[in-house]
């Protein structure tokens, strides 16, 4: 059991900076102290998995591949979609089939084509089983996904909703409608690859061939990777910097002194022991901005008190007794805004007029009645845990939480720490943490529809919480056939109504865009998902 002094103390500002260094020597400077040729510094962290966009699916690995592959579509910096390797996409009148052409003149950095197959060919290795794709679920909408997902299917066996004409053409079959899909095309998930990787997808995945507006040129594993700008790239954000190298700090705090000293360029976001004084910094330059980036605690169906209404119900109660308002308050000094709904106000479909928002609000009160009825059904015992990495600010906010569940529910808090986001998150998709942990979620493509159906639909590749609800599957699935807009949000908001009841993960806050530079960044911009536009940062 760990005993907290008052929450006052707990969230009182801490002004610290850690004298650890990166894990690179600060002397591993840019190749080029400042103009077009110049080597931009950033903070990153080790990819989960290796860098295979069919298989990657947090941050660390997203932002790599971003950079050095370029998929049907790109986003600019408000997220709205616009043709990148596609020439067209043109869907039919149901929107069940969706025409595709793609420009001729784009190669990979090995010399190859991008054809119509550099993308057929990865999505139906995405989605076929044998391949144990961690992607596989975004490409369940196309026609033939079920065949692929039964045992014993080839590994080289293709999706047959997709259809290649030529080597410029093809065409994608789904089995309901979607009007949203050609927003979605931007993803990792859609990214292509090129022949080289079924040859070797292990080797591929230490070192990806791209053909983006960068190319990969190391990754050493747990330090950092460096990519250079691709002067044959044919997109739409050439990059106007030499390249970018990603640094994998231990902690953010290190990164921080990093940037005051010169040796870092720009961190996308402020350690928590940094968040009353950066602002007034002279050493570095502040970037701030709305942002989509969610926070939240999941709590797993499989874990002891939380299944069924008695799971609903402390959930529920959980919830309630957390004064989002005073925390964002006294640990964040405003960078988070209290969340309303499952998704982020910069995203299409957002509303803050859900009718079960009100589980959102602080009453610590109701908190205690709920829990009480969930004792009736089953009497808690043993310690309430919330895990986090350690290489993140997450420490401070996870106290202040449990203090908070501590003083109000009246339960033993512990805070369980992981030492990497790495090792979480390969715990979370495992599904072998034992306890309630944090989690965020930086949208793929900036529609709602990415913030719910792969995180809470029964087969969402992302479903970590062992949720299951037909109703949800149900509207989610109605949403995504919706023939306009404004009728799929209605849906989602739907579904959103029903998670804010079940909340198999409670949400916190929306993560707005905090960013420092060093004294020597002359631009930086960001993405609708909260990253840095790498291709726009000068020095």
């Amino acid at each position: 059991m760990v005993r907290w002094k008052k929450i006052a103390a707990i969230l009182a500002p801490v002004l610290l900076l850690s004298a650890c260094g990166s894990t690179q020597s600060a002397s591993s400077a840019n190749d080029s102290s400042a103009g077009p040729n110049a080597v931009i510094s950033v903070n990153g962290t080790e990819p989960q998995v290796s860098l295979v966009p069919m298989n990657t699916g947090e941050v660390g690995g997203d932002r790599i591949l971003s950079a050095i592959l370029a998929g049907l579509v790109a986003y600019d910096p408000s997220g709205k979609p616009v043709n990148e390797v596609a020439e067209s996409i043109t869907p039919n009148s149901d929107a069940t089939q969706f025409t595709v052409k793609i420009k001729d003149g784009w190669k990979f950095t090995d010399g190859t084509p991008v054809t119509s197959e550099s993308f057929t060919k990865a999505w139906s290795y995405a989605a076929n089983v044998t391949n144990a794709q961690l992607n596989s679920s975004y490409f369940s909408i196309v026609k033939g996904y079920d065949e692929l997902q039964k045992e014993g299917t080839p590994s080289d066996a293709q999706l047959s909703g997709l259809v290649v004409k030529d080597d410029h053409t093809f065409q994608i079959n789904l089995n309901a409608p979607d009007s949203a899909l050609p927003s979605q095309l931007g993803s990792v998930s859609f990214l292509p690859v090129p022949e080289a990787f079924y040859k070797d997808p292990k080797a591929y995945g230490e070192k990806p061939i791209g053909n983006g507006a960068y190319k990969l040129v190391s990754w050493k594993h747990g330090q950092g990777a460096k990519v250079i700008r691709n002067d044959d790239y044919k997109g739409n954000f050439p990059a106007k910097n030499g390249g970018i190298d990603f640094r994998f700090y231990t902690t953010l705090d290190s990164a921080y002194a990093d940037v005051q000293a010169g040796n870092l360029d720009l961190l996308d976001q402020i350690p928590a022991t940094s968040y009353s004084s950066y602002q007034k910094n002279k050493n570095v330059k502040v970037f701030t901005a709305a942002g989509s980036q969610t926070q939240g605690i999941s709590i797993p169906e499989r874990l002891k008190h939380f299944s069924g209404e008695e799971g609903i119900l402390r959930r529920q109660a959980i919830s309630l007794s957390i004064n989002r308002d005073l925390i964002i308050k006294k640990l964040f000094y405003g960078t988070r805004v209290k969340a309303v709904d499952y998704s982020a106000p910069s995203i299409t479909g957002y509303t803050d007029n859900l009718k079960n928002k009100t589980i959102l609000e602080y009453n610590p009160q109701k908190g205690k009645e709920l829990w009480k009825k969930a004792d009736a059904i089953s009497p808690w015992d043993g310690t309430l845990s919330i895990a986090y990495n350690a290489d993140s600010s997450d420490k401070q906010w996870i106290e202040a939480v449990l203090h908070q569940l501590q003083d109000n529910l009246g339960v033993d808090v512990q805070p369980q720490s992981y030492p990497t986001k790495k090792e979480l998150r390969t715990a979370a998709v495992d599904k072998t943490l034992p306890t309630p942990y944090q989690s965020g979620w930086a949208p793929d493509y900036p529609n709602i529809e990415n913030y719910l159906t792969l995180r809470f639909s029964s087969d969402g590749g992302y479903n970590e919480y062992d949720y299951h609800n037909d109703n949800v599957d149900k509207i989610l699935t109605e949403g995504s056939a919706a023939p306009t807009t404004d009728d799929a949000n209605a849906k989602y908001h739907e579904a959103e109504e029903i998670l804010l009841n079940d909340l198999p993960q409670i949400p916190l806050w929306y993560q707005n865009i905090t960013a420092v530079g060093s004294k020597d960044i002359k631009k930086a911009a960001f993405t609708y998902n909260n990253y840095p536009m790498y291709a726009d940062l000068e020095k």
